[in-house]
């Protein structure tokens, strides 16, 4: 039997599968777009998750929801390796990982996807989620699609949810998360060891009246 990888005590999402059958999940390409067609053989619902980190949410993810496509994004070069390795050895096919910059991407190579996901955004200095950014995302997002934020700061939730409700309808997560009850992603398993707070919302599309 395999060993169980680990973080802080929680286990990493999905096992590993024979040699034969890992796969390459790692993504480059200078095409303008990210053509989701071409890289994953087929039309399936999106995922994407900007600032991925080491993938653990995506990878959980991709095990659970083999019909879902996922892209994760993030601008630390040694995440998306550690992403990739760890997805690959779980022979995971529906998921790439990539290197750069998340609102480069939301803005520029992001044409449509059926979820977003931020989790623990920068709170200080150039903040990722902003109303421009927020307005891109309803771009992005198809009619019925959802965005999920997350965060451990109080101030930047407060801004979050003031500038996610003049766009969409809120719905605010008591947590924790059903699929990942001691933390999707390693920033939140860290911060609840150490007691902290965690903020969390699923935002969709405002319908018209």
């Amino acid at each position: 039997m395999p060993t169980v990888e680990r973080e802080f005590g929680v286990p990493f999402p999905g096992r590993e599968v024979p040699r034969e059958r890992w796969t390459k999940t790692g993504w480059r390409d200078d095409a303008k777009t990210f053509d989701w067609a071409r890289v994953f053989g087929r039309a399936a619902p999106r995922v994407v998750d900007l600032g991925c980190g080491n993938g653990r949410y995506l990878i959980s993810s991709a095990c659970r929801r083999h019909d879902r496509d996922h892209l994760g994004v993030d601008l630390v070069q040694r995440c998306i390796d550690f992403a990739a390795h760890r997805a690959n050895r779980r022979g995971l096919a529906n998921v790439r990982f990539a290197t750069g910059d998340a609102r480069t991407w939301l803005f520029e190579r992001l044409d449509a996807a059926d979820e977003i996901h931020v989790y623990h955004p920068q709170p200080k200095g150039d903040r990722l989620v902003t109303p421009e950014f927020l307005e891109r995302v309803l771009a992005v997002l198809r009619p019925d699609g959802l965005l999920v934020l997350q965060t451990d700061n109080l101030a930047y939730w407060r801004e979050l949810t003031h500038i996610a409700r003049a766009r969409f309808d809120v719905e605010v997560v008591p947590g924790p998360w059903p699929d990942a009850p001691r933390g999707r992603t390693r920033r939140e398993i860290v911060a609840r060891s150490r007691g902290w707070s965690i903020w969390r919302m699923l935002a969709r599309r405002r319908r018209a009246p």
